[in-house]
């Protein structure tokens, strides 16, 4: 499903030309009206089939994420000791330490041939899991059943699991093939068809997320530290916002945008809220922002619109390919990415789910350069949030 919402600020009173020039550009806004804040409201539109509807109302709760579990540590480190732990581990664990970043220690823990409960609620207790695979990694019973508990938290509890091949083809390792499955082969001898399978599963299924390879990278220290920078802006993001924990009223304000914003729908809406200056229309924004942003694949806020895209420019192209340029850049984060042409957002953005706000939007021409039609975006969860002022 997908929306777009419109958040605006009133300066001046809209005359008629204002309303037919909007017409004209075939923006569809409902009759239906719903009070957001004391004298800001709020319209949406949204197309399918290439008809206006309005839709039924119907909220969704929030499907249980990894934000909301409270973690015992940052990191928990799979990996084959003998293979690792005096080399490239000790310098990760380094890069961590200095970046604040706590990681699972495993060394107080004393090994048998099955991994105990002390040690499946440490990795039910750790935000990300990283697994760390090499040569002799399927050599160790142990680390085997690390990484089926670990593939089991990533499923059920939504923990997040990063990978570092080291020394390491991933075909090996998805296909049990090698040195690597040779080593496999070895550790499964004794062990029950069941117990096989489950090792084997979670070989193949870690073997496909996408992670960093040593042959790939001639500087191990650069490596190391892309790692530890990347686990550190996932920690950020991942932490949940308390920036609206002090603010009264706001639920209310939550349960009327949801009734727009059918979630449960696979359709893509356009939602706009405009009103008079400072009664809190880019609050509520932000607010639900904050808690439906992270059931997209894609989301950004991007802010002050008016001064990327002024109402007076010269050249209207430059102006447009300007800001979907910065629109793109956000959603991607990609500082330096290139839009040659105004059909670059309608074609990245096609099939994907995005929430996006849009903040002080005050002409139609900015809603052409971001989002001119709802077919530019994926059905599916898929949310386009404006912001328009008249």
């Amino acid at each position: 499903m997908g929306s777009v919402m419109s958040l605006s600020s009133s300066k001046r009173k809209a005359t008629s030309q204002d309303v037919e020039s909007v017409k004209r550009q075939k923006i569809c806004l409902t009759n239906r009206v719903v009070n957001v804040a004391a004298a800001a409201f709020t319209k949406f539109r949204f197309q399918q089939d290439n008809k206006d509807t309005i839709s039924s109302v119907l909220a969704l709760p929030c499907p249980p994420t990894s934000v909301s579990r409270i973690w015992k540590h940052h990191v928990f480190p799979s990996f084959d000791g003998e293979d690792v732990r005096k080399t490239i581990l000790s310098h990760i664990l380094e890069s961590f330490r200095r970046k604040g970043i706590d990681t699972f220690s495993d060394n107080n823990i004393e090994r048998s041939k099955s991994i105990g409960l002390e040690l499946k609620e440490a990795i039910r207790g750790s935000k990300i899991a990283i697994v760390l695979l090499s040569k002799n990694y399927a050599s160790s019973s142990w680390c085997l059943d690390e990484l089926a508990e670990i593939m089991k938290c990533r499923e059920l509890l939504g923990q997040i699991v990063m990978t570092i091949f080291y020394e390491v083809d991933p075909t090996d390792i998805k296909k049990q093939t090698g040195d690597f499955g040779k080593a496999f082969k070895k550790t499964c001898n004794g062990k029950t068809k069941e117990h096989v399978e489950r090792w084997r599963k979670a070989l193949e299924d870690v073997a496909t997320i996408t992670g960093e390879h040593s042959r790939n990278w001639r500087n191990e220290a650069a490596m190391i530290e892309k790692i530890a920078t990347n686990v550190s802006n996932m920690l950020n993001s991942c932490t949940p916002s308390r920036d609206f924990d002090g603010l009264v009223g706001m639920r209310a304000h939550m349960d009327r945008m949801e009734h727009l914003l059918r979630l449960d729908l696979d359709e893509v809406r356009m939602i706009g809220i405009w009103g008079p200056p400072g009664i809190g229309k880019t609050t509520i924004a932000r607010f639900l922002f904050n808690q439906v942003s992270d059931r997209f694949q894609l989301s950004a806020m991007i802010v002050n619109i008016r001064g990327i895209y002024p109402r007076l420019r010269l050249d209207e192209y430059s102006a447009q390919m300007e800001v979907q340029q910065k629109m793109l850049s956000t959603i991607f984060s990609q500082k330096d990415i290139i839009v040659p042409n105004l059909g670059v957002a309608q074609e990245r953005l096609k099939d994907k789910k995005v929430f996006l706000v849009l903040d002080e939007v005050d002409h139609i021409r900015q809603l052409d350069a971001l989002a001119k039609e709802t077919r530019w975006f994926g059905p599916g969860l898929s949310l386009q949030q404006k912001m328009l002022e008249f």
